[in-house]
């Protein structure tokens, strides 16, 4: 007879992310210039902060994505970080 797997489980660290959206409190859209927002929203390392951890709002995710993508191509934001 087989013996049962146990299984672990990764438990999610709690973050103090904030509750509200940062451009839906400021009333403003995420823009590719605007390089200073868009550095809030990313890791020293260059890589995009997740929902969760950024407290933005879906709308606002995915247009930060976006638009990060966009202001690396114009070279406005490193890609990655040289260490």
């Amino acid at each position: 007879m087989a013996k049962a797997k146990k299984r672990f489980t990764k438990r999610m660290q709690k973050t103090n992310a904030p509750k509200e959206c940062y451009f839906c409190t400021e009333k403003k859209e995420p823009h590719f210039l605007d390089t200073q927002s868009l550095n809030r929203f990313t890791t020293e390392r260059g890589k995009i902060i997740g929902r969760l951890r950024s407290g933005l709002c879906t709308k606002h995710q995915k247009r930060v994505t976006v638009e990060v993508k966009h202001a690396r191509h114009l070279a406005l934001l490193p890609f990655v970080a040289r260490v």
